[in-house]
């Protein structure tokens, strides 16, 4: 854990406390509740970790999903919350165990996919998407099921991806990320109370993920 906070760079000890003084101010301006701001830091901090490359992030990612599992019920994400519950709460401890023995100084070893392994990973989500979209949409009281079950696919192969430590990971986020603030404006135009508070958490996931590809991509360069 010492060598992690010494690790942290200025740009991202600025950017995690500008993000969370806006989840702050958003949540006293619109009087939303504290647990959709405890989603929002959680998933902050968790994300800015695996962008570093930093095992802590599967720590704090068990509390972010626990929390924004309860936030996609009362919003009727049905996909998302099945996604959060079902897969990223167990993939959360076995990421811990799959990256604890290619750790060095806190950091993990990082990989990049050949060509072939990114259209098998592409023709997959693909499809993936298709399929889950439809049978969301024959749920009642789904929103945005198409939306929704791209979201819970990208997410599903991006924590694999992460999980074996390929840096192609962070492409995915990226555009998981973009889908997800499009879900959560939708629903704050439908009135959801959480909207604002999560588009503002996706968007500092989007910024990031792109953060995360370049930090990735440059340590996956190291190693070979």
């Amino acid at each position: 854990m010492k060598n992690i906070l010494k690790s942290w760079k200025p740009f991202e000890i600025i950017w995690l406390l500008s993000f969370s003084l806006l989840g702050a101010i958003i949540a006293i301006v619109s009087k939303d509740n504290w647990l959709n701001f405890l989603v929002l830091v959680s998933g902050i901090l968790c994300v800015v970790l695996a962008a570093k490359g930093s095992i802590w992030n599967y720590v704090i990612g068990t509390l972010n999903t626990v929390a924004y599992a309860y936030v996609a019920y009362t919003n009727g994400l049905f996909g998302e919350l099945g996604l959060y519950i079902l897969f990223f709460f167990p993939m959360n401890i076995i990421g811990y165990f799959m990256w604890k023995n290619h750790v060095k100084n806190d950091i993990v070893d990082m990989k990049t996919l050949n060509i072939r392994s990114i259209l098998i990973v592409f023709l997959i989500t693909v499809l993936g998407c298709i399929f889950l979209g439809y049978f969301l949409s024959t749920i009642h009281n789904q929103n945005n099921p198409y939306l929704d079950g791209m979201s819970t696919v990208i997410s599903i192969i991006a924590t694999i991806l992460m999980i074996l430590r390929y840096k192609e990971q962070w492409l995915l986020y990226i555009i998981l990320n973009i889908i997800t603030v499009i879900i959560w404006v939708i629903r704050t135009l439908h009135g959801s109370e959480s909207g604002i508070m999560m588009i503002a958490m996706w968007s500092a996931f989007l910024i990031n993920a792109v953060y995360g590809y370049y930090n990735w991509n440059k340590g996956s360069k190291e190693l070979k």
